[in-house]
């Protein structure tokens, strides 16, 4: 193999490999998540987008950039599917 090859994958490999030792175990009450997050939108989604499902006023409101992005995403990976699975023989030029 490469050096080169080593210099760079080895170092992504530990990162990779050894990434979720460092994140907060699952399912613990402590995490950012389920302290400052969680509680926040509970409390004020309703009154603040006037919407009476959370999950909707997340992802439409709180979120709604992010969203249309994934949503851009996953639009332009179809079309690039679609365009490329779509083409015949003879429509070649």
């Amino acid at each position: 193999m490469n050096p080169r090859t080593l210099i760079v994958f080895l170092p992504l490999a530990v990162i990779l490999l050894g990434g979720p030792m460092w994140l907060p175990p699952l399912r613990t009450a402590d995490v950012p998540i389920r302290t400052r997050v969680e509680p926040y939108y509970i409390e004020n989604a309703v009154e603040q987008t006037h919407t009476p499902n959370i999950v909707s006023a997340i992802l439409a409101d709180y979120r709604s950039f992010d969203t249309f992005g994934e949503t851009t995403v996953v639009f332009a990976a179809g079309l690039a599917c679609y365009l490329l699975l779509g083409r015949r023989e003879d429509d070649q030029a």
